[in-house]
């Protein structure tokens, strides 16, 4: 027929694995790339360009030498909320395993951003997020050393900070977060168990209290097949 649109065998091997999926349970082993070729009557090349599409949505996950159909995505809300209580919203176990943490040097823009001189102590405590075991994210806050010194005494870096601010007295007030998309690094492949090939959602977030003093700055990256933000916006 004229002017008739030609479908992909690609995009018609994603509808075949779509209902696939769907009879699937997670965890449950998805069938071969030789398997399904046979079955779907098109090349391995193919078959594979499918599940690669599927790989990086969250659809499907590699385990070992095989495929397996996936946890859904853990979503968070985009608002003056930890990490934990998102993950504990979904029924999922959060938890955290530090890299490192130690004192850096304000440079000209981070000291504007903390309100220091430059030059000043800034603590950066950089950690792995977990959920049911599963890294999918890595953190890095950066607290200037002045206000929040104290933290090096008392704080476990395998719980929530913003919990531990907040039983401290701060009181959160706003923040200003910008979200993009990104290809981790080779070492920030290697922390989150992923490649540099499978995109990131990078996350910058400048946060204050209510008196408008300066709290935190973070950089986290989120694997963008593991996590998705939602926030909710209404007009009134």
């Amino acid at each position: 027929m004229a002017g008739a649109i030609k479908v992909s065998k690609t995009h018609l091997v994603r509808t075949e694995l779509d209902s696939l999926l769907a009879g699937l349970d997670i965890g449950d082993a998805v069938p071969a790339e030789r398997e399904l070729a046979v079955r779907f009557g098109v090349a391995r090349e193919t078959v594979r360009q499918a599940l690669h599409e599927l790989l990086v949505e969250g659809r499907i996950e590699r385990r070992g030498r095989g495929t397996v159909v996936a946890k859904p995505k853990l979503v968070q809300p985009l608002s003056l909320r930890s990490y934990t209580e998102g993950a504990e919203r979904m029924g999922r176990t959060p938890g955290r395993v530090l890299v490192s943490w130690d004192d850096v040097r304000a440079d000209a823009e981070m000291a504007t951003a903390l309100g220091v001189r430059r030059g000043a102590k800034v603590m950066h405590l950089e950690r792995v997020l977990l959920a049911d075991g599963d890294r999918i994210g890595l953190e890095s806050t950066y607290l200037t050393v002045a206000r929040f010194g104290w933290l090096r005494e008392s704080f476990d870096p395998a719980t929530s900070l913003y919990a531990a601010l907040r039983a401290s007295g701060v009181e959160f007030g706003a923040a200003l977060e910008r979200i993009e998309t990104a290809l981790p690094s080779p070492r920030e492949a290697a922390l989150l168990g992923t490649t540099t090939a499978m995109p990131v959602l990078m996350l910058n977030r400048r946060t204050v209290d209510v008196a408008d003093h300066p709290i935190e700055l973070v950089r986290a990256i989120y694997r963008g097949d593991r996590v998705a933000f939602e926030t909710f916006l209404a007009d009134r």
